[in-house]
């Protein structure tokens, strides 16, 4: 499994994805699942979730087309705009799949993989996608400005409650550990380290790019902190109280 965020910020996007990937509890390997194309005009990142072969295909793919492009279609490189983008990675996840798998919603399902798409191209906005394997896409808005991927469950509440898109991107990143913290303490087929990028609106160039360790000083900071707040909260609640009993108690005869 794995666990992808993309942010959409005032200021720009923000990505963080785990390197985990595991085929059962004695076969855990540690695997790249975040991938930056940046050119002049534009710059594009992927994170993806699922199977393996199908995402390292994707990636490949998508490279060799936009490094010997071929006359009946744009390349990731050569597209207008990041919607564009978003219709080609689709397209091309959708084309794996399908030769992958041969015949059958089963095997379609063996061969599944998730998409996490951001990236700018000139002075158009930035943008964020989650792409399905069937090729599909949304966009994220004012209403869904995040996205996830993999195992998103155990880190979304704090995602939910605490990001605010006109926070700093310092801020989005302790948000970004907390979340994944949570998510790596829940779920052992998340794991470090993760990859963190930093995109800033109209730079054209990733901005922040670095690898935090189980080991970071900083992340250990958080994770310690995270827990210990966490305590401090419940324990400052107020405590349960049974009601007064009216008679002698119900033994359920």
């Amino acid at each position: 499994m794995t666990y992808c965020v993309g942010l959409r910020m005032d200021r720009g996007l923000v990505f963080m994805s785990d390197t985990r990937t595991n085929a059962g509890v004695d076969n855990i390997s540690k695997f790249r699942k975040m991938f930056t194309w940046v050119k002049d005009d534009r710059v594009i990142t992927l994170l993806t979730a699922g199977n393996l072969a199908t995402t390292q295909a994707l990636v490949s793919l998508l490279d060799e087309r936009a490094k010997a492009p071929a006359e009946r279609s744009p390349t990731i490189l050569e597209a207008p705009s990041m919607f564009q983008v978003a219709r080609i990675v689709g397209e091309t996840l959708r084309e794996i799949i399908s030769q992958a798998s041969g015949t059958g919603q089963r095997a379609d399902s063996t061969f599944s993989a998730t998409v996490i798409l951001g990236g700018q191209i000139d002075d158009t906005e930035p943008r964020l996608f989650m792409i399905y394997p069937e090729g599909n896409f949304l966009e994220a808005s004012d209403d869904t400005p995040f996205f996830q991927i993999g195992e998103t469950k155990y880190g979304r509440p704090i995602l939910i409650r605490a990001y605010d898109p006109s926070m700093t991107f310092e801020d989005a990143i302790k948000l970004l550990l907390v979340s994944f913290d949570s998510t790596i303490k829940a779920n052992l087929s998340v794991g470090m380290p993760l990859d963190l990028q930093v995109y800033e609106r109209d730079s054209l160039r990733v901005t922040r790019q670095l690898r935090i360790n189980r080991e970071d000083p900083y992340f250990q900071t958080i994770s310690q902190g995270w827990g210990d707040a966490l305590k401090q909260a419940f324990m400052s609640l107020p405590a349960f109280e049974f009601p007064p009993a009216d008679g002698p108690p119900d033994l359920g005869h």
